[in-house]
């Protein structure tokens, strides 16, 4: 006979970084170019994800050249199930290209000037459970921006 114990996992979400589908994008607000970003979770009570019906969004992509939320996303309901409730599992997201900017405020985004052919941004990412806790934050490598019309 033998058992298995539950993982012991913190209740607090906690992710990590795995990596990007490609490294390069294309500028556009029209969203024609995109990656995938991995990174996998653990959460030891297993409160990830909000009911179908409930719009709430718990994983958050912050721009760190601007320090705005670049989008947010809802992850699928996962429901309580008796106790030792650990989950771990990864996460796959769709990200749209986004627009170059630029050091000087006067060149307005999303333009392609010949002095600034390229562009930097890295994303900065968490996640929240149910409770409301949040996980620590990760952030993906360098992906450079093609400034092009």
């Amino acid at each position: 006979m033998a058992c298995i114990n539950a993982p012991d996992y913190p209740d607090e979400p906690e992710i990590e970084y795995i990596g990007l589908s490609k490294s390069t994008l294309d500028q556009n607000s029209l969203n024609t170019d995109s990656l995938f970003v991995t990174f996998s979770f653990t959460d030891g009570d297993g409160d990830l994800g909000h009911e179908p019906a409930d719009t709430s969004r718990n994983i958050f992509i912050k721009d760190l050249r601007t320090g705005n939320f670049q989008d947010k996303f809802k992850s699928p309901y996962i429901p309580e199930e008796g106790i030792g409730n650990g989950i771990t599992g990864d996460i796959e997201l769709l990200l749209f290209t986004t627009c170059c900017l630029f050091p000087d405020a006067s060149i307005p985004p999303c333009s392609a000037p010949d002095q600034f052919p390229l562009d930097t941004v890295i994303y900065e990412i968490f996640i929240k459970d149910r409770a409301g806790n949040e996980s620590n934050k990760i952030k993906t490598e360098p992906i450079i921006i093609r400034c092009i019309e």
